[in-house]
């Protein structure tokens, strides 16, 4: 497993289904895909990553499978897939797909076969369970464990037929795949084999660290107010989690070369992160964690809270300094699952949107890690101005908003002003791509609404203009193929208590990078003990170029990045 090319890389996320319509019908498709790779080629991006492309119910957009090995009709087939591979290849990019293992669809072929009967030989590939002893089965309070699931409910669904519970962690149609099996990891195994045969350059396995459960199943805690407990004590970085994925390593990627492996891990640990990207166990090259998208969150999930920036340093500081020597960080502040970064934790007004747009990039980037984008991110898209709850499309969203009502007690007004800040489908919005009718992303009625600011935000106008937040991320990219102190060079947090100002130094040899970024709409100046020794440095990147930074003072949403050497 080399790790020497993935350092220097940056990560593209492309969410199908929002990306670009080919055909009319409102959905984004593979071959939307293939007509936009010059985009992605001129913005410089070395990998692309694919969302869920396999036949699916789409009960949660893909993300519950019913064939691993082929493609949902509505996105195109495997001719059309190969192609974007070879499109991909052509232009000097690499393709990861989408690993969604822990759970398959209720639809996919394994799970009809084990739901048929008590006795079915797949029967034991997924977690069935009787009710709870001394309970009739299917009454409330009878399920096996008192978990709830992610998406609102409970984690376990009755099936009539057998009159046993399956366990599902997301949507009561992804029921979990039961990686105790051995018959289920050597299927898994062979799959995968199968698209890195086809050409596919690796995986982002999503929410890999539940793969292994605590047995017997426990119940979770229950909290003060809440219908169902927290369960993922007893299915999150489970006991037999670095052997399962060390196995995977051997059966799957073992002698191939050139291969990228991300595993989204939620809840995992600084520590546990750096034995899963220790390079010598063979596990996964990198995780997502996801400390720094909550460090806006407080205990009160219905309660929105402002960010601290000395909250968010401290936890990327934490992560810097926990995989300095060994491991690998991944570097993101947008995906699917999250709402847009500029209007979440920079300014999304008019005055300051691509300013600090260009500021958040900046950090990121300039972090130690490999750089994740996500489409659109790149235009400084921002969130929706969603109204009431039928303006939703998400699983995840409505179930909780359900529950919240119905269970909890809570008021609309009160869970619509945190779904419009945080809710998924913020992410989800149709591509920008210029300012024709439903922003160039389809000729038909999109599935979910193109945000209303698309004629002022769109990649037509900002490929256009050289001063765009597209042309400042070519510049981020460039930078990190440029330099190598960007992607290997050591990390020191500077200003950790200042609420205004993120600072810090990355240093390789004698070369020395200054990053500052201002997170406030306000004049701020940068106290750094070496002020002085940085006054004749080469400005290499700044997102302001009119406003003065020579004395180490930051106009609002100003990013800088100086460079200087040392004598050896």
């Amino acid at each position: 497993m080399t790790d020497s090319w993935w350092k220097k890389a940056v990560v593209y996320q492309i969410y199908p289904r929002s990306f670009a319509d080919s055909d009319g019908d409102g959905m984004g498709d593979l071959r939307g895909v293939i007509n936009h790779l010059d985009h992605l080629a001129e913005l410089g991006v070395d990998v692309l990553w694919l969302s869920p492309i396999y036949p699916s119910p789409q009960d949660d957009n893909g993300y519950d499978i019913s064939d691993y090995q082929g493609i949902e009709p509505m996105f195109g087939d495997l001719a059309t897939f190969d192609e974007l591979l070879a499109g991909a290849h052509d232009r000097g990019m690499k393709l990861i797909m989408d690993l969604v293992v822990n759970h398959s669809s209720d639809e996919h072929a394994w799970f009809e076969e084990s739901r048929s009967s008590i006795d079915s030989p797949k029967r034991d590939w997924y977690w069935w369970r009787p009710a709870r002893d001394g309970m009739e089965p299917g009454a409330p309070g009878a399920e096996p464990t008192n978990w709830g699931s992610v998406f609102g409910g409970p984690a376990w669904e009755f099936d009539q037929k057998t009159g046993e519970y399956y366990l599902h962690l997301f949507s009561r149609k992804q029921p979990d795949l039961n990686w105790e099996n051995d018959e289920v990891r050597q299927a898994v195994y062979a799959m995968m084999r199968w698209w890195l045969d086809r050409g596919v350059d690796g995986f982002r396995m999503d929410v890999i660290n539940m793969i292994s459960k605590v047995l017997p199943l426990p119940d979770g805690r229950l909290a003060a107010g809440s219908a169902y407990a927290d369960g993922s004590a007893g299915f999150i970085g489970g006991p037999r989690l670095h052997e399962f994925l060390q196995e995977m390593y051997r059966e799957v990627f073992a002698g191939r070369e050139e291969m990228l492996t991300v595993g989204e891990m939620p809840g995992v640990t600084v520590d546990e992160a750096k034995l899963h990207t220790d390079p010598d166990r063979h596990e996964v090259d990198m995780v997502f964690q996801f400390d720094h998208v909550w460090a806006d969150r407080g205990p009160d999930p219905w309660l929105l809270q402002r960010l601290q920036l000395t909250n968010l340093k401290a936890i990327l500081g934490r992560w810097q300094a926990g995989l300095a020597e060994v491991g690998w960080n991944s570097l993101y502040w947008n995906n699917h699952d999250q709402p847009r970064v500029v209007s979440r934790y920079g300014d999304d007004s008019a005055e300051h949107r691509a300013a600090s747009a260009k500021m958040l990039g900046t950090v990121l980037h300039l972090h130690r890690g490999t750089p994740y984008v996500y489409q659109g991110e790149e235009l400084g898209m921002t969130n929706y101005p969603f109204g009431g709850i039928e303006d939703f499309r998400d699983i995840e969203a409505l179930g909780q908003y359900k529950q919240a009502l119905e269970l909890e007690g809570r008021t609309p007004d009160e869970v619509l002003k945190v779904l419009r800040a945080r809710g998924r489908d913020n992410a989800r919005t149709p591509m920008q791509w210029d300012s024709s009718p439903q922003a160039g992303f389809s000729t038909g009625t999109p599935w979910l609404a193109v945000n209303p600011n698309y004629p002022q935000i769109n990649a037509a106008e900002q490929r256009a203009d050289p001063d765009s937040v597209f042309h400042y991320y070519r510049q981020l990219i460039a930078l990190r193929h440029a330099e190598p102190a960007v992607a290997e060079g050591d990390f020191t947090m500077l200003l950790p208590h200042d609420e205004r100002l993120y600072a810090f130094t990355r240093r390789l040899g004698d070369t020395e990078l200054l990053v500052i970024g201002n997170f406030s709409g306000e004049t701020a100046p940068a106290e750094i003990d070496d002020a002085a020794g940085w006054a004749g440095a080469e400005l290499v990147l700044t997102n302001l170029p009119g406003a003065s930074s020579q004395a180490l003072t930051l106009a609002p949403w100003q990013a800088v990045v100086y460079r200087r050497k040392h004598s050896r």
